[in-house]
């Protein structure tokens, strides 16, 4: 079986986990929690990091520091993971969705200035900020994004999960947004196995977020609490794991972009298979994952792609599910009516191959001559 999405375990790692475990600094108050914060931040271009548990909590938290909760709304794609709209939906918050381009997969920008239009003349709710969620490889432009919230006076809520090391307009992705979210899950570009980070460039909202993740105990009056926080602390063995990925993650960057080129190569003419975008003027495609598309013209879906794939042992994964048709989102009574059709296209027939880190030509040849069987 070529696995889906395997990350690379072997340089510094067991330096880093043992001096942790000989120096008995395990837990959150461990010195690589604080030095990963500053080296990521570092890396990322922003003033302040702050190492959570999961990426879904670098969002809960972002949220929360925001100040964004019932009576509020944001807007955010429809074609993403749930963890971005469980954010805004546990917050009291409600989404607001804005279909998927077609060709790049995020948000489709057009539909950004007029949807903000809308929201901003309803006198149920009050828009505060948009979601902003960089899909699969491909970052958001984010020069249209940034003129439009300095515009209409919105916050900007970055999730560059997918985008470790990536940049937008020569710029790394993460550091646009007035507060930005990150994973370290073991499919992405560096893992600590779970984790996350929160980065921003305002002290008071950094300020906010160290609260929200460790209980908002009292600076004074330890057990005392003024607000209600989660416990969200990264381990100082989660953070030296970081910190030995993060020293390779350009080899990282580089490996995936050689796996997607390849990739391109020998698919690239297979008739009604989309594949990803390469390059735009604002971005070279980093590949975090290797997402395809099937075209109308095939007779079948992603599920019996993925069906007919697994029979040849190659792992695959679907697209995310749009949120329009989300049913823990739907029992809320959200999005009645609201139709998605890109990023329902999307969800019903795409899929992306393995294109972890792990993964060696040999085993990309294997997965190419699968699918051009698969689709004859």
């Amino acid at each position: 079986m070529v696995p889906v999405n395997e990350p690379l375990l072997n340089g510094n790692e067991l330096a880093y986990l043992t001096r942790c475990i000989e120096t008995g600094w395990i837990s959150s108050e461990g010195p690589y929690v604080k030095e990963f914060e500053i080296r990521f931040s570092e890396k990322t271009g922003r003033n302040y990091g702050i190492a959570v548990s999961s990426g879904t909590a670098a969002l809960e938290t972002a949220v929360a520091a925001l100040g964004i909760g019932p009576g509020d709304s944001v807007i955010m794609p429809a074609f993403t993971i749930i963890s971005c709209a469980a954010a805004i939906v546990r917050a009291g918050a409600c989404p607001v969705l804005i279909d998927a381009d077609p060709v790049t997969w995020n948000m489709d920008l057009n539909q950004l200035e007029d949807t903000i239009k809308k929201e901003l003349q309803r006198t149920d709710r009050n828009l505060k900020a948009i979601m902003i969620v960089h899909i699969y490889g491909l970052p958001v432009d984010m020069r249209p994004v940034m003129y439009l919230a300095r515009n209409y006076d919105l916050k900007i809520i970055e999730d560059a999960a997918e985008m470790i090391g990536q940049t937008c307009r020569n710029r790394y992705c993460g550091s646009f947004g007035d507060i930005s979210a990150f994973s370290f899950y073991p499919n992405k570009h560096i893992t600590t196995g779970e984790g996350g980070m929160v980065l921003t460039n305002d002290t008071l909202l950094a300020e906010k977020c160290r609260s929200l993740r460790n209980l908002c105990f009292d600076h004074d009056r330890r057990f005392i609490h003024e607000n209600l926080g989660w416990n969200f602390r990264m381990t100082n063995l989660q953070a030296a794991l970081g910190l030995a990925q993060l020293e390779r993650l350009d080899e990282f960057i580089l490996k995936k972009r050689e796996i997607g080129r390849c990739y391109n190569d020998l698919l690239k003419d297979i008739r009604g298979l989309q594949l990803p975008v390469e390059k735009t003027e604002y971005a070279e495609n980093i590949y975090w994952v290797y997402g395809v598309v099937l075209e109308h013209t095939i007779p079948f879906d992603a599920a019996e792609a993925m069906k007919r794939l697994q029979q040849l042992k190659i792992g695959t994964r679907h697209f995310f599910y749009p949120m329009n048709l989300q049913p823990c989102l739907q029992k809320r009574g959200l999005f009645k009516g609201i139709s998605c059709p890109v990023a329902e296209r999307l969800a019903l027939r795409g899929f992306y191959l393995p294109s972890g880190l792990a993964l060696q030509d040999e085993q990309i040849h294997e997965v190419a001559a699968a699918v051009k069987e698969i689709m004859q």
